[in-house]
């Protein structure tokens, strides 16, 4: 079963810019993982402030072999900027059956 996964950002003030260079310095970084099949990254415009990151996979498997495979280094940086991650999973229901 597909499956979708949003990571909202929630920024100071001011932040908009940082964001979009560092997912357009990176993003082509997870084309090759196993099971990926997009990307797109949301900038909020109404009725929401947070950027949302929004990748689809084949399988949640897939986002999850691939989520604890990469460094997670800089997180902890981000916090103290006040940034904060909020992640959110969802299975894509097929409607045709």
């Amino acid at each position: 079963m597909a499956y979708v996964n949003i990571t909202a950002l929630s920024f100071p003030p001011g932040a908009q810019a940082e964001i979009e260079r560092r997912f357009g310095a990176r993003k082509k970084a997870v084309d090759a993982a196993a099971g990926f099949q997009g990307f797109e990254l949301l900038r909020p415009t109404v009725g929401e402030d947070r950027y949302f990151v929004v990748t689809r996979w084949d399988s949640q498997q897939d986002y999850q072999a691939w989520s604890s495979a990469r460094p997670t280094g800089g997180h902890d940086d981000d916090k103290r900027r006040g940034m904060n991650v909020e992640i959110l999973g969802f299975e894509v229901v097929d409607l045709d059956d």
